[in-house]
């Protein structure tokens, strides 16, 4: 399948962030539809599972070592793109980790932890790959934000806070890239299935203290949290159709939402005054915090 666009004469993908989930789903659906992937993560140890699928879809990638809190790393597989394709059409951040736990149990290290690999992290790919797309006068920059970025949760604030940075820092360069013929699309997931609430899920060390002050809401809101991922009906393959639309589009969209729930959501944030919507939102989310434990399954 041919690339349409300015992607035709150069279909190199580098996506962050491929071991599992989101990331792994997105390598493997681009290169099922005619882009040369080159598929990073922090640890090759974890590729087997992005090796064993694309074998069995018959479909060839790169893999290649990428951290993204390590400027040398970047640099070197940065370099083996441009040097094995010629240049770089498009790039996915998609790197990023998740810390839950109410702000006050969560350390500044920890915090510093989300924001190095979620935004600075980001950045610096970003960094490293502009100088070749601005040479090129072509390309996308796809940056993997999150709902979360939107409209927030309590129990979340590091992995919010970085969000919204995020949602910033795209629409910014989105302004900047333009004048250089480059696009920047922000894609914001909510509750995919995933195992960003599984194995990859990191939760504060003081907020697993059953004296903390916010033990008991932490609990709830933990309880909330995997409700919503168990039903929700956005998969991984949802957000890699979008990604996949997002570099194949003449002119993309700046924000596309993925999930109905969200998008039913910031409908509401948009159409109501922002003070009312803060004070229904606020109130639902503390009556769903502070009801009895056995009532959780009850309702959305």
């Amino acid at each position: 399948m041919s690339c349409t666009g300015h992607g035709a004469q150069n279909r190199a993908v580098l996506i962050t962030g491929t071991s599992s989930g989101i990331g792994l789903e997105t390598a493997l659906y681009l290169a099922g539809r005619g882009f040369q992937v080159y598929a990073t993560m922090r640890d090759l140890a974890r590729r087997d599972g992005l090796d064993a699928e694309a074998q069995r879809r018959g479909v060839h990638l790169e893999v290649l070592q990428l951290d993204v809190t390590d400027r040398a790393s970047i640099e070197e597989a940065v370099r083996t793109v441009v040097e094995g394709a010629g240049g770089i059409y498009g790039l996915v951040n998609n790197a990023g980790i998740i810390m839950r736990g109410y702000f006050e149990d969560v350390s500044d290290a920890e915090v510093r932890q989300v924001f190095e690999t979620n935004v600075f992290g980001t950045m610096a790919v970003t960094r490293a790959v502009l100088p070749h797309m601005r040479a090129a006068g072509r390309g996308r920059i796809v940056i993997v934000s999150s709902g979360g970025g939107r409209i927030t949760v309590p129990g979340n604030s590091a992995y919010c806070a970085s969000k919204f940075a995020l949602e910033g820092f795209g629409e910014a360069l989105a302004q900047e890239a333009a004048l250089l013929g480059l696009q920047v699309v922000l894609v914001e997931p909510s509750f995919v299935k995933t195992e960003l609430l599984g194995r990859n899920r990191h939760v504060a060390v003081r907020a697993l203290d059953p004296d903390g002050p916010y033990y008991g809401w932490f609990q709830q809101v933990e309880r909330m949290a995997d409700r919503e991922m168990e039903t929700s009906p956005a998969s991984a393959e949802d957000v890699a159709r979008v990604v996949h639309r997002a570099l194949r589009a003449k002119r993309p969209n700046l924000r596309y939402l993925v999930s109905l729930r969200a998008k039913v959501l910031i409908g509401l944030q948009r159409l109501l005054p922002g003070e009312l919507f803060e004070r229904m939102w606020f109130r639902e989310i503390s009556r769903r915090i502070t009801r009895p434990r056995n009532t959780l399954g009850e309702g959305t």
